[in-house]
């Protein structure tokens, strides 16, 4: 018979300790409908939805008892102080200097191995061939395309959706920004490009945009700026901002994802 080993045990307790403190309504659903569900979800009223993928497990973390975090009230004041992007970058040159000034120690936003590097992307030449839509990536399996069978959606009481990484938390890790840079990005790409956001997972984040980047110049800025935001979705990903610019201008669907 299979004996369930002590770290198995301790995780299922831990997570059931974070799902009883976790006060949100969780819908369940399917992959291939979870954006219609979202829509229905959102046009109902029944605030703010968000789909979290197969696990409630990957927004479950800062809801443990011993969890500790500041208040949504707080982390949403220091969002409306914040002037994005401008305060982006100079967050990133901040962290930077830190990071030159002590390169042995570790720090999560510039590791030891890139130090000497100008941390800075290259324009790249501009592609020939459309890229492919990202689409929901949170409801599909990212090798194969398919959509899960089972999918979660979070709803978080709130009429704006911006506040979602406040109210769950999210962020502060790695290369990931704190929850409060999140809300500003959000509500500034929420004013500019009409972006909703619509997945969140363990280190995803998916926006649908209602208005495309109009010239290269602007989705090259526009790229710029998601760069120092998520600087993996072109270092592991793009490869340069031309190639992300480009899918910029072609898609309706952002997708970020820190390492």
């Amino acid at each position: 018979m299979y004996e369930e080993s002590p770290f198995a045990r301790q995780r299922a307790e831990w997570r059931a300790q974070a799902l009883a403190n976790f006060p949100f309504e969780i819908v369940e659903t399917t992959g291939e409908n979870a954006f219609a569900k979202w829509q229905e979800l959102k046009a109902a009223g029944r605030g703010a939805p968000v789909v979290v993928g197969t696990d409630v497990g990957n927004v479950l973390e800062p809801f443990h008892p011993q969890w500790r975090r500041r208040s949504v009230v707080e982390c949403l004041s220091v969002a409306s102080a914040i002037n994005f992007p401008e305060d982006l970058f100079s967050m990133r040159l901040d962290q930077r200097a830190a990071a030159l000034a002590a390169p042995h120690e570790y720090h999560p936003a510039y590791p030891a191995y890139r130090l000497e590097d100008e941390h800075e992307a290259p324009l790249g030449e501009w592609p020939t061939e459309e890229s492919r839509s990202t689409g929901l990536s949170i409801a599909h399996d990212l090798m194969t395309g398919e959509p899960f069978p089972k999918v979660y959606i979070v709803l978080v009481p709130t009429n704006d959706s911006t506040t979602i990484p406040a109210h769950l938390h999210w962020g502060s890790w790695n290369e990931c920004p704190a929850p409060e840079y999140h809300v500003a990005a959000l509500r500034h790409w929420r004013d500019t490009y009409g972006a909703e956001l619509v997945g969140l997972g363990r280190d995803t984040i998916d926006l649908k945009v209602a208005r495309k980047p109009a010239t290269r110049d602007e989705a090259i800025q526009l790229a710029r700026v998601q760069y120092a935001y998520c600087n993996d979705i072109v270092d592991q990903g793009t490869g340069s901002y031309s190639v992300l610019a480009a899918g910029l201008m072609a898609h309706d669907w952002w997708f970020f994802w820190w390492d």
